[in-house]
């Protein structure tokens, strides 16, 4: 199971280098889920080389981390959108277009759902505070706020979550207009969209929340794991 990661300026002991890296509930939400979690640090890419990558893997998680670049879906930054990190979303972008191509299992997390949504053509809100008037989806410092959300009759993600669920969020920017051919399977009480999936066989789910946060609940996880077994069986 391949899982994007960061590449940031990290401190460790004496060094201060460059480097790839992921939080370690990620890779731990894979593994209790009976996968086995192989990482994919942001480096240069085309479309061979990306084939020839998932040649060798049974699934593919978009990961958390920075705001996408405006530019990819055609609007300029806003003030709080962070700098781009122009060489993680190439990677991401190409990993999820041979993906999809290929019906390989995707699972996207926080900006992995913005990264799937924008993929398909969609929009991102860069500032949410701005939209529905409260930080609440963000509370700042690291910390995790729990905000209920209502499953989509007839999605995948209800079938996995039932009506509702309690989830972990931590985001200023979420999906505006939805991507063509992705459906909306879970909304907040604000009206956010919470939740993407593409319908069909193919399993493609994304959710604007951090379910790797609440390893109590491996639904998520041990969905994309079987789905992954069964492309692995084809």
């Amino acid at each position: 199971m391949g899982l994007t990661t960061y590449r940031e300026q990290v401190q460790t002991g004496v060094w201060d280098i460059p480097a790839a890296y992921l939080p370690a509930d990620y890779f731990e939400g894979v593994a209790l889920a009976g996968g086995i979690p192989v990482l994919l640090p942001p480096q240069p890419v085309d479309a061979d080389s990306a084939n020839g990558l998932l040649d060798r893997l049974h699934g593919l998680v978009i990961t958390g981390g920075y705001d996408l670049d405006p530019a990819a879906y055609g609007q300029p930054p806003h003030p709080t959108t962070d700098q781009p990190r122009l060489d993680r979303d190439a990677w991401e972008f190409a990993l999820l277009r041979a993906a999809l191509d290929r019906s390989l299992p995707v699972l996207g997390i926080c900006r992995g759902a913005q990264a799937l949504n924008v993929a398909f053509g969609g929009t991102l809100h860069q500032h949410l505070p701005e939209v529905i008037g409260h930080s609440g989806h963000r509370a700042g410092n690291g910390v995790f706020t729990k905000l209920p959300v209502r499953t989509v009759a007839g999605t995948r993600v209800a079938a996995l979550l039932g009506d509702t669920a309690d989830v972990p969020c931590y985001h200023h920017q979420a999906i505006d207009r939805v991507g063509d051919g992705l459906v909306v399977s879970a909304w907040d009480v604000d009206g956010v969209v919470e939740a993407i999936e593409l319908p069909g066989e193919k399993f493609a789910l994304a959710v604007q929340w951090h379910p790797e946060k609440s390893l109590d609940d491996l639904r998520l996880f041990a969905a994309l794991v079987d789905a992954a077994q069964s492309y692995a069986g084809r």
